[in-house]
């Protein structure tokens, strides 16, 4: 049995293990989660990561190992950040614990750019591949043998059956991956046994909208069982050492007080996005817009993604703090909004035939779609004057989202996108006085300007705004 490591590493790459797949839905995510709390349940301290741009996957991560968990991605973000961001997050972690996106080798570009093994390469990260062994036997392992030989500097160092029929079949599948891989089966996980975390139309349901904490603990009561946690460990013990790069800077003392919406609506946010914005000088006060019917004293409001067309009702029905939202906008208060962000602040989100008022101050109306209207990475650049960003700049960020706007013909916007599809196909980021609403999403990582002009805006607005105090009720 695994013992606990709770000491805190002096080296800053601890033990660590990607947790990919030959594709997407295979169940790593399961597995990931599975490995974080039973891992945590033996005394050590786990850091999560997840690869890509992913804001759910990771609620569950971070749920799972008591930790925030962080995303890597190397499309939003430069090589050397992406490394120094890793090993930041790793101090004092016993296991770092990376779970994979999409397919090994799926990526970005045909070079494999932002693939999972890349990923994989940088951190010197064993990989333990997770199979979905429906109506499969030997041929799993012209599978495991493809993996090894595509890209034979990408380490697979171990094999996770899921979806194993029985003893017979689980017995074929060892002896072919043994026999032809040379690389241990450190579990299989029979098909019936009943893991799983619910889903919609865009994924998983976030963590914190659905607080599952008894799910957790059933994936990691039938995992514990399943998987061989001693073999998994080794595997992680096995990586080799990175090179030391330089991390985040200390942060400022706090100048100004940025309101944050999160509650069950509101949840995407990216650690490092909240952390980028206490070094650059702000205090975060957070917000729940179900409850709360005032904004409390703020200098500025960030509102992140979500799904608010599952809580349009409770939304529509807090009108006393869309109100003061709305007021405060018109007296020039500094409002970054992204994607749900965007959509609350419009007029109206029609879903399913029925229409539910908004804050109001973006001059367009909301329609939920059926299918969704974009999804992937996007490349801006900033073409028009705007609060936050100097024209000219570019940076990659990403989008998936199944609403669009209509009756926006009076839109001033920032972004002229060079990839992706934004608003319209051809621009993003509107702006209105001193909000800026986009569909797409930053990451503080790859654009570390943000940050700093957000907080910036906020200091030299705060002296035009009306104390809160006097804003009509």
């Amino acid at each position: 049995m695994v013992g606990s490591q709770s000491q805190a590493h002096a080296n800053r790459w601890p033990p660590r293990v990607i947790i990919a797949a030959p594709q997407g839905r295979s169940g790593k995510t399961v597995i990931s989660v599975g490995l974080c709390a039973a891992f945590k349940r033996r005394g050590f301290v786990v850091q999560s990561f997840k690869k890509g741009p992913d804001y759910i996957d990771p609620s569950w991560l971070t749920a799972a190992a008591g930790r925030s968990c962080r995303n890597l991605d190397a499309v939003l973000m430069p090589e050397e950040t992406l490394l120094a961001s890793f090993q930041q997050a790793c101090q004092g972690a016993d296991l770092a614990l990376i779970e994979g996106a999409m397919g090994l080798y799926d990526s970005f570009d045909s070079t494999g750019r932002g693939s999972t093994a890349q990923i994989s390469r940088l951190l010197r990260s064993p990989v333990i591949l997770v199979i979905n062994t429906a109506r499969m036997t030997r041929s799993i392992a012209a599978m495991v043998t493809g993996y090894q030989r595509f890209e034979p500097e990408t380490n697979i160092a171990g094999v996770i059956l899921n979806n194993v029929a029985g003893s017979r079949h689980e017995h074929k599948l060892v002896t072919a991956i043994e026999q032809y891989c040379g690389i241990p089966v450190v579990g299989s996980i029979p098909k019936d046994l009943s893991l799983s975390i619910t889903e919609r139309h865009l994924g998983l349901i976030p963590y914190r909208e659905a607080g599952q904490e008894t799910a957790i603990n059933n994936i990691c009561h039938h995992l514990e069982e399943t998987l061989d946690l001693d073999s998994i460990f080794n595997i992680a013990r096995s990586a080799k050492g990175g090179r030391v790069v330089a991390t985040v800077a200390e942060s400022k003392a706090a100048v100004v007080k940025l309101g944050v919406m999160l509650d069950r609506i509101f949840t995407f946010y990216y650690p490092e996005n909240l952390e980028a914005l206490t070094r650059a000088g702000a205090e975060l006060v957070f917000i729940d817009s179900m409850r709360d019917q005032r904004l409390p004293d703020i200098d500025g409001l960030y509102i992140g993604g979500g799904f608010p067309e599952l809580f349009l009702p409770e939304l529509e029905a807090n009108s006393r703090l869309r109100q003061h939202i709305a007021q405060a906008i018109e007296d020039y208060l500094p409002v970054y909004a992204e994607c749900a962000g965007l959509m609350y602040l419009c007029q109206g989100i029609r879903w399913r035939g029925e229409q539910h008022d908004m804050v109001g101050v973006i001059p367009a109306e909301v329609e939920i779609c059926r299918q969704p209207q974009a999804h992937g990475y996007v490349k801006v650049e900033v073409a028009d004057e705007n609060p936050l960003f100097p024209i000219g700049l570019t940076f990659w960020g990403h989008e998936f989202h199944h609403s669009g706007l209509s009756k926006s013909n009076e839109l001033k916007f920032a972004y002229r996108m060079q990839r992706g599809q934004g608003v319209d196909g051809r621009a993003d980021g509107i702006v209105y006085k001193n909000v800026f609403a986009a569909y797409t999403h930053l990451h503080a990582s790859g654009v570390p300007q943000w940050a700093e002009a957000f907080v910036s805006l906020a200091v030299r607005e705060r002296k035009r705004q009306p104390s809160f105090s006097t804003l009509k009720n």
